[in-house]
């Protein structure tokens, strides 16, 4: 009877060692490495005013479901970009969205379509849409750092009822005095309600498109 090679202790002790951690799978996960942020940063809408129930039913011809926007990759995640060349960007250290920042601002037009009394419907917990629909590209939300400190956000949009589709461009942006999280964060969410205002009132007034 033969015996079966033995190996080394050292490439035993390894082969032991690897089949170990196989089974406890990955130990470091991408981005498992970082510290959490202190603070997690959101964008948020005035109050709308309140509106009596029941007043009048509501006309799903105009009401509007509002798609969260698509975004290139450099906003495909909860960190604020940084735009520093034409071909370079970086991300802002220690500041994080709560959420994507495409989602967060589908909420905040959501909100300021409400506050400027367009129906909204939330395909999500009605099932139902309206009869018109706002989908769009969130192409800018973070820092240009390229010709001065600001904040920047662009947003096209493209409104689609049953009359035909319209699109715009809306864009809006601001200076910053430094280039620090919670600043960044408070200057983007004034910037982006700003561009989430001039939407509403291009909703508002092409109502024809229903």
């Amino acid at each position: 009877m033969m015996a079966s090679p033995s190996l080394p202790r050292p490439l035993l002790l390894c082969a032991s060692l690897a089949a170990l951690l196989a089974g406890c799978g990955p130990l470091v996960q991408v981005g498992g490495n970082s510290h959490p942020p202190a603070e997690l940063y959101t964008l948020s809408a005035p109050p709308p005013p309140s509106v009596p129930v029941g007043v009048k039913p509501l006309d799903m011809a105009s009401a509007v479901t509002v798609d969260i926007p698509s975004v290139p990759g450099a906003l495909q995640t909860m960190r604020i970009p940084v735009n520093v060349s034409d071909t370079s960007i970086q991300y802002l250290v220690g500041a994080q969205w709560s959420e994507q920042p495409n989602r967060l601002f589908q909420r905040l037009l959501a909100d300021r379509l409400t506050a400027g009394h367009v129906a909204v419907i939330d395909q999500r917990s009605s099932g139902q849409t309206g009869g018109r629909r706002l989908t769009g590209q969130l192409l800018a939300f973070g820092v240009d750092a390229r010709a001065g400190r600001q904040v920047q956000v662009r947003y096209d949009a493209t409104l689609t009822g049953r009359d035909g589709v319209r699109q715009r461009r809306f864009e809006r942006s601001l200076p910053l005095s430094g280039i620090e999280g919670a600043e960044v964060a408070r200057a983007l969410n004034e910037v982006a309600n700003a561009v989430a205002a001039d939407v509403a009132l291009w909703v508002s007034a092409n109502a024809g498109v229903s």
